[in-house]
């Protein structure tokens, strides 16, 4: 069979349509991404930010009950931290700079300690 054969083939390229094709397929393909960053990131940001706060508080707590004489506390993530990955615990200005308090893990949650008994009270 030949193009002769057919008149409405007449003229016919077979790849003619591919470039169109090519561009709207990237075009979805943008599309999809965006849309799948505009639902994602909003969760990721709100994770990190409650994160966050909850280990501020955490260590707050910690540095509280383990260094009361420290001038300040921070909480930072960290992957390769003294306890693994996770939010690590920092008292500041004590014992001549920042001291490693606790390792609060991946995710933080506020201690529950025991209040320090006061020398000779308890005898």
């Amino acid at each position: 069979m030949t193009y002769d054969d057919e008149p409405e083939l007449a003229g016919y390229v077979p790849t003619e349509g591919a470039p169109r094709r090519r561009r709207m397929r990237l075009a979805l393909r943008i599309v999809v991404v965006v849309g799948i960053a505009c639902l994602v990131l909003p969760g990721m940001l709100t994770t990190m930010s409650v994160a966050s706060a909850t280990a501020q508080d955490a260590c707050n707590a910690w540095v509280a009950y383990e260094a009361p004489e420290a001038e300040g506390v921070s909480a930072r993530f960290e992957l390769f931290g003294a306890g693994g990955p996770g939010w690590q615990c920092y008292a500041m200005g004590a014992f001549g700079g920042d001291r490693n308090v606790a390792s609060l893990g991946l995710i933080p949650i506020s201690p529950i300690l025991s209040p320090v008994p006061k020398p000779g009270g308890n005898a």
